[in-house]
């Protein structure tokens, strides 16, 4: 399923294919200005699972063509958890 497909789910509930992809896109915005904060919470939906951005610290790495070794520097990154629901509904 992409974005496409889950508008199309979305419209069979809303009125509107245009206020169903207002309605995704609202979502995706707001779970992504909340994980750009510096001091970000996680967002939680409850049943679904926790987007949340994590710290990954600096480290060395190896250039996969030449084998020489660099550094990589620590940054922030985008993680999601899935709640308990998601993963039984998956088994």
């Amino acid at each position: 399923m992409n974005k496409g497909d889950l508008i199309a789910e979305v419209a069979k509930v809303v009125s509107t294919k245009k206020e169903a992809k207002a309605a995704v896109e609202c979502v995706i915005e707001s779970i992504v200005k909340s994980l750009k904060k510096r001091q970000s919470e996680p967002v939680t939906i409850v049943g679904f699972g926790t987007f949340k951005a994590d710290k990954r610290k600096a480290r060395k790495g190896r250039n996969p063509q030449t084998g020489e070794v660099i550094k990589i520097k620590a940054k922030r990154v985008p993680k999601f958890v899935p709640g308990k629901a998601l993963k039984e509904a998956v088994q």
